[in-house]
C-alpha cells in the first residue's frame, strides 16, 4: 500500500504564506493586499465586522477559494471547521470519527505490513518500513482514535456512535466535527467561530487544546475571551485609512492597544486634512471677494493701474483654486465611535424592588433591590432564570409569586436578548416613532431627545435601510439605540454584546462603568464578565428538580 504524499504531515516544515492577496466577490472587494505567514507555532485570530472577509480569508488559506491576484504557498495538512454545516450528511457519528483517523489507521496498517515484509526478507522492505515508521510517528498514529474519543467526551459530543448525523441538532453535529478535527492533529487547524455550541467545560477544553497543540491555529471568532487566552497575533480586516488590513502582535491586549492608536492616528490625519482644505477654501473665497469688490482703486486712478491690479487678483484666484484642486482628500472618514448619552440617576434611591419573586419551572424565588447608580451582574447556568428575572424587573413579565415595586422615578429600559424589530420599516422611521411615543408619554422632554445619528451606532446609509436589510449586528445596534433613546436611569440588559463588533463592545464596556444609570446585566460573554468582574453578582440556580440547560 503506497504512502500518498498529501496525507504526510510536514510538521516543522509546515507553512502557509499569503502574499498580497486580493479577492472580490462580484463587484465587492473583500480582501485587499493581505500578507500573512502561518507557521506550526502560529496562534492567529482574524477579527473584523461582519462582511469584512474573515471567513473568506479562511477559505483562501485552506485552498477552497482562489484569490483574484497574489500568491498562496501551502505546505502541510490542514483541517477546517466552517460556521455552516451540511445537514445532508447521512453518515453515523462512528463513520465520521473513522474517516477522521483513516490516515492514522492506514499508517499503522502500512507499518504492520512493512514489518512483515521486513521479517520475510522481501527486497526493499527496509526502505518501506522506514518510510511507514516515519509516517506513523509523524501522525502519532497509535493514539489517534483515543484522541478523538477524549475530544468527543470533553466537548459533550454525541456518545452513541451509531446515531446518524441527520438525527443530531446543529450543536451536536458541530461538536462531533470539532472533536474529530482536534483528534486528527493536522499541521494547521482553521476554525470559524469555534465556541458556538460549547458549554463552559467544552470552552476550557478547546482553549487548552489550541494553546498546547503542535501545529498552527487560525481562528475567526467574536469570543474575546478565546482571543485573549489563545491568540498571539491578530489580523484586523476592519476598515483602515489606506484600506489595507493590519496585523498586531502582543496578543489580544496588543491588538486593543494598537487598534486604538490606529484609530487615533486616522482621526488626526482626517482632521488635519479637513483643516487644511478648509483653510485653502477660505483663501480662495477671500481672493474671489477681492476680485469682485476689493480691487477697485479710488476715483481718479488711471485705467492702466486698474487693469494691472485686476490681473494680479485674477492670478491670485487661479493660484488658490489650483492649490485647492491639488489638495486631494486621500484620507477617508474614520469609522464612527459610539457616543453614550448622558444618563443621570440619584445615588442610593431605590428604583425597583423584587420581593421573593419566582416563576414556576423557570425562576426560583429571589429578592433584590436596585438602587440609583448601582451595578449588578446576574449569573448562573442556562435555565436558571436570568432572562426571566430581567423581564420581571422590566415589568414585561408578572411573577407567579412575590411582588415587584417600581419607583415612580424609575425610567427603565430593557434590552432583550432577541430582537423584535419591524422588518419592513426603515431604521430611521422605527427610531423616530419610538422617540415620538416616549415624548407623548412624558418620558423624555423634547429638549432632551437623543438623535439617532448622534449615538454613532448606525451610519446614514444604514439608517435609511429597511430593518430586514440590516445585518444582525446592525439590528442589534438599532435595538441598543432604542434603549438609550429613553435616557433611562435603570438599564436592564440581557446579552447586550450579542452580534456586536469587538470595538463596539469595548466602547460599551467603558460606558457601562462610566454612566450614572443603574445597570442590571446578564451575559455569557466571558470577556465582558472578566472586565466587569468588580461588579456585585447575583448567582441564580436552576429551579429545584430542573437540570441546567447547557
Amino acid at each position: 500500500m503506497p504512502i500518498t504524499p498529501p496525507t504526510f504531515p510536514a510538521r516543522s516544515r509546515a507553512q502557509i504564506v499569503l502574499s498580497d492577496i486580493w479577492l472580490a466577490l462580484g463587484a465587492n472587494p473583500i480582501l485587499r493586499g493581505v500578507d500573512l505567514v502561518v507557521t506550526p507555532t502560529s496562534r492567529i485570530a482574524v477579527v473584523g465586522e461582519n462582511g469584512r472577509g474573515k471567513s473568506t480569508l479562511l477559505h483562501v488559506l485552506s485552498g477552497h477559494l482562489t484569490p483574484d491576484s497574489g500568491q498562496v504557498t501551502r505546505i502541510g495538512t490542514l483541517g477546517i471547521a466552517e460556521q455552516e454545516m451540511s445537514t445532508d450528511d447521512q453518515r453515523t457519528v462512528g463513520e465520521v470519527a473513522a474517516a477522521a483517523v483513516r490516515h492514522a489507521v492506514a499508517a499503522v496498517e502500512q507499518l504492520d505490513a512493512a514489518a512483515t515484509a521486513l521479517a520475510e526478507g522481501t527486497p526493499g522492505a527496509d526502505d518501506r518500513y522506514a518510510q511507514a515508521l516515519e509516517l506513523a510517528l509523524a501522525l502519532d498514529a497509535w493514539d489517534a482514535e483515543r484522541r478523538v474519543r477524549v475530544a468527543m467526551e470533553a466537548l459533550d459530543a454525541e456518545p452513541d456512535w451509531s446515531r446518524p448525523l441527520t438525527e443530531l441538532s446543529v450543536g451536536q453535529r458541530y461538536r462531533v466535527r470539532l472533536a474529530c478535527l482536534i483528534g486528527r492533529d493536522d499541521d494547521f487547524l482553521l476554525l470559524d467561530e469555534p465556541t458556538n455550541h460549547l458549554d463552559h467545560a467544552g470552552l476550557d477544553f478547546l482553549t487548552t487544546q489550541l494553546k498546547s497543540r503542535h501545529g498552527g491555529v487560525v481562528i475567526v471568532s467574536h469570543d474575546r475571551a478565546l482571543l485573549a487566552d489563545v491568540a498571539e497575533t491578530l489580523i484586523d480586516l476592519d476598515p483602515t485609512y489606506d484600506d489595507r488590513p493590519r496585523v498586531y502582535g502582543g496578543g489580544y491586549a496588543g491588538y486593543r492597544e494598537g487598534h486604538r492608536a490606529e484609530l487615533e492616528r486616522w482621526e488626526q490625519q482626517y482632521a488635519a486634512q479637513q483643516t487644511e482644505r478648509s483653510r485653502l477654501q477660505d483663501d480662495l473665497s477671500a481672493a474671489q471677494n477681492r476680485l469682485i469688490s476689493g480691487w477697485r482703486p479710488e476715483k481718479g486712478t488711471g485705467k492702466h493701474q486698474r487693469a494691472t491690479r485686476a490681473g494680479g487678483l485674477v492670478q491670485s484666484v487661479r493660484r488658490r483654486q489650483a492649490a485647492l484642486d491639488a489638495q486631494a482628500l486621500t484620507v477617508p472618514s474614520p469609522p464612527q465611535a459610539m457616543h453614550f448619552p448622558e444618563l443621570t440617576s440619584r445615588a442610593g434611591a431605590a428604583l425597583v424592588t423584587a420581593d421573593a419573586v419566582g416563576v414556576r419551572g423557570r425562576l426560583a424565588p429571589v429578592s433584590l433591590t436596585v438602587r440609583g447608580r448601582s451595578r449588578l451582574l446576574i449569573t448562573g447556568p442556562n435555565g436558571a432564570g436570568k432572562s426571566t428575572l430581567l423581564a420581571i424587573l422590566a415589568g414585561e413579565l408578572h411573577p407567579d409569586q412575590g411582588a415587584v415595586h417600581h419607583s415612580a422615578h424609575a425610567r427603565r429600559a430593557f434590552l432583550q436578548q432577541e430582537s423584535a424589530l419591524p422588518l419592513e420599516q426603515r431604521a430611521s422611521t422605527v427610531y423616530a416613532n419610538h422617540v415620538d411615543r416616549l415624548v407623548a408619554a412624558g418620558m423624555v422632554p423634547d429638549k432632551r431627545v437623543v438623535g439617532l445619528a448622534s449615538l454613532g451606532l448606525l451610519r446614514s446609509a444604514e439608517m435609511n435601510k429597511r430593518v430586514g436589510e440590516l445585518s444582525m449586528g446592525q439590528q442589534r445596534r438599532l435595538d441598543l439605540a432604542l434603549v438609550l433613546a429613553a435616557r433611562p436611569n435603570l438599564l436592564l440588559l440581557d446579552e447586550p454584546t450579542n452580534h456586536l463588533s469587538i470595538t463596539l463592545v469595548d466602547e460599551l464596556t467603558e460606558a457601562f462603568d462610566a454612566t450614572e444609570a443603574a445597570i442590571v446585566l446578564s451575559s455569557h460573554d466571558r470577556q465582558l464578565l472578566r472586565d466587569l468582574g468588580h461588579w456585585p453578582q447575583l448567582e441564580l440556580q436552576p429551579v429545584s428538580g430542573k437540570e441546567p440547560n447547557v
